[in-house]
């Protein structure tokens, strides 16, 4: 990293400081997404640790499938892939709640889903004082209510996700050729990571992977959104519209940086070997002032294509088990060769 890595406590004191203090270096801003753009560690982290650490933590195991359907859908699946681990608990749990056949599951198996009131106060409370949704405002919102037994479950999942990353998502190596790109665009371009993961995480990784001399700022969820991030890096180093580019698999990357008026090279779900392969003509297209319009229509439409707008069980003639068996054997390759006594229903 091109700045020195921060401290816990500068974390949880100060977290934008480096974003405030950007200085420009070269003629364009590229932000970059970690999860499931540079590595292929989405349907891990998902299957592996948030979703079972979160049936685990609420004893949720009963309703297995259809916690695992509709996380999986929010999270991986659908436009909303890559939103804040909070953000998709409130959609996860309100789809469940909304469900006549999951409801009538819930009854019959005696299983309760938890209150949301108490998350859904904690993201308004993080909204309004401007807070990054993380553990450091989780803790904040923790010490107003120090006797909501509720908000030291969400903290304890929270935790427990973060603690179970080294384990399994770290392992995974970046995708082939990213190396390479990050080479090419640190020629003519500030790199800047973007990511809705804790910062901690985000730093070990690029760090344990080589890459991160390449970056001048790594921005977590302790420092706001994406769009935050790439708006306060855009500017500090006063940047053109036409010099920010934007390389992301989430329908929240998408937004973050056309709200900047920025441009987005998509890493689509599926496809993100190949959008790799593809980046060196993509940017050079970018830095000769070629990309906007026709090119970057092309990639948007074919991006828009790849996720969800709907999910599965609102559809007619859906069906639980066949929607469930869908992702069947992504799920069962990743337990085999990450976590092997795991617990993971199999139908």
């Amino acid at each position: 990293m091109a700045l020195p890595r921060l401290t816990e406590e500068q974390i949880k004191n100060d977290p934008e400081q480096q974003l405030k203090n950007f200085k420009r270096t070269k003629d364009f801003l590229v932000a970059i997404d970690t999860d499931g753009c540079v590595t292929d560690n989405m349907n891990g982290k998902q299957m592996l640790i948030f979703h079972p650490q979160f049936m685990e933590f609420y004893q949720l195991w009963g309703i297995e499938s259809y916690y695992r359907e509709v996380a999986e859908y929010y999270n991986l699946f659908s436009v909303d892939r890559g939103c804040n681990r909070f953000i998709s608990i409130q959609l996860t749990l309100t789809a469940l709640q909304n469900r006549k056949d999951v409801q009538k599951v819930l009854q019959e198996r005696h299983i309760k889903l938890p209150d949301i009131k108490p998350l859904n106060e904690y993201i308004a409370y993080a909204k309004e004082n401007k807070l990054g949704l993380g553990n450091p405002s989780l803790e904040k919102f923790l010490n107003q209510n120090p006797t909501d037994l509720a908000i030291y479950k969400l903290l304890g999942w929270s935790e427990a996700v973060n603690r179970m990353f080294p384990h399994i998502s770290a392992k995974i190596p970046p995708f082939d050729k990213v190396k390479e790109c990050l080479e090419l665009m640190a020629q003519y371009a500030d790199i800047l990571i973007v990511s809705k993961t804790p910062y901690a995480d985000l730093a070990n990784y690029w760090e344990a992977q080589g890459i991160a001399q390449y970056v001048q700022i790594i921005a977590g969820q302790e420092m706001g959104s994406k769009g935050h991030h790439i708006e306060m890096a855009k500017k500090a180093g006063n940047y053109e519209d036409d010099d920010v580019l934007m390389i992301g698999d989430g329908g929240g990357d998408l937004k973050a940086v056309k709200a900047n008026n920025g441009l987005f090279y998509p890493t689509p779900p599926g496809r993100e070997q190949q959008a790799w392969n593809n980046f060196p003509e993509a940017f050079q297209r970018f830095i000769k002032r070629e990309y906007k319009g026709e090119f970057e229509d092309k990639l948007l439409k074919e991006f828009d294509n790849a996720l969800l707008t709907s999910p599965p069980w609102q559809e007619d003639n859906y069906d639980h088990i066949r929607s469930y068996r869908e992702k069947q054997e992504i799920r069962k390759a990743l337990y085999a060769k990450f976590n092997p006594q795991g617990r993971l229903l199999i139908l």
